[in-house]
């Protein structure tokens, strides 16, 4: 059996035992928990009992999230390779999927700005023939010039009805940006969707690089532990005190706490002989 299996049994084994502890304490709550009067002595005779079962059930579901955790962690080392490829090609993907977004928003944008710009154009344009048209036509009249007066009502006629149908088109130029602009906020929004994927999974990427790069900081400890015990052995045999490796501590990373001492050193020195020494 596996280190792995054997943490999924204990896990399940604290689990199975803390099912019926809640089991108890759910009917417990309900009497603590109700304002119907209590005696004090059974009230407290309860509360006891209570909080002894609560304890146990804390302490079991907690020592399982504990080895739970573990078993994450093992597990995901165990598959690092094939996760972290995972990893990599799906923020490869977002990204991808990111970039065609921003070109679609930069194609979208540019459209939006140049249908404004024709709108705004097309309707200034037709209320300013019909300015010119009014005073022409003013002019005309002020001046008694008849054919120049039927000239520039015709004009001014002509112009009205431009500016009738510019402003209908500027009406529809209008709803076409409103819903541009609607599409822009949508795509900003699958932007900002894509980014916050990409980080989620590079967060999740750097959490397993770490736990990686712990078990490889551990392993090159115990090698560095190794030679260090040959070098102990070796200054004992020749009457030479390592005292540069009296203070030595190398911080454990991952699972484990502590660090490995000159105690450690003293362990692995003293199970050398000659012959492993002269074992280049």
């Amino acid at each position: 059996m596996n280190e792995i299996q054997e943490l999924k049994d204990r896990r399940d084994q604290l689990l199975s035992e803390a099912e019926p502890l809640r089991a108890e304490l759910l009917p417990l709550e309900v009497v603590l928990e109700s304002e119907d009067p209590i005696e004090p002595d059974r009230k407290r005779e309860l509360q006891n009992k209570y909080n002894e079962l609560k304890r146990v059930f804390d302490s079991r579901t907690f020592n399982a999230e504990l080895l739970d955790r573990k078993i994450r962690r093992r597990e995901d080392l165990a598959n690092c390779d094939v996760l972290m490829a995972d990893f990599i090609a799906s923020m490869a993907n977002w990204a991808a999927d990111e970039i065609e977004l921003n070109e679609k928003r930069q194609s979208l944008s540019t459209r939006l700005e140049e249908v404004r710009q024709q709108a705004q154009e097309e309707i200034a344009s037709a209320r300013q023939a019909e300015t010119l048209a009014a005073t022409a036509y003013a002019q005309a009249v002020a001046w008694g010039d008849v054919e120049g007066e039927k000239a520039a009502n015709s004009d001014a006629q002509k112009a009205a009805k431009n500016l009738t149908a510019a402003t209908e088109q500027h009406r529809r130029q209008h709803l076409i940006i409103t819903a541009l602009e609607q599409e822009l906020i949508t795509i900003d929004r699958h932007i900002t969707e894509a980014q916050k994927e990409q980080q989620k999974i590079e967060k999740k990427a750097l959490h397993l690089a770490h736990d990686v790069l712990e078990e490889q900081w551990n392993e090159a400890a115990k090698a560095l532990l190794d030679v260090g015990g040959k070098l102990y052995a070796a200054s004992r045999m020749i009457n030479r005190d390592p005292v540069s490796l009296f203070k030595l501590d190398i911080p454990q990373q991952g699972e484990n706490s502590g660090s490995w001492r000159w105690s450690d050193l003293a362990d692995r020195g003293s199970q050398h002989r000659t012959r492993d020494l002269l074992s280049m």
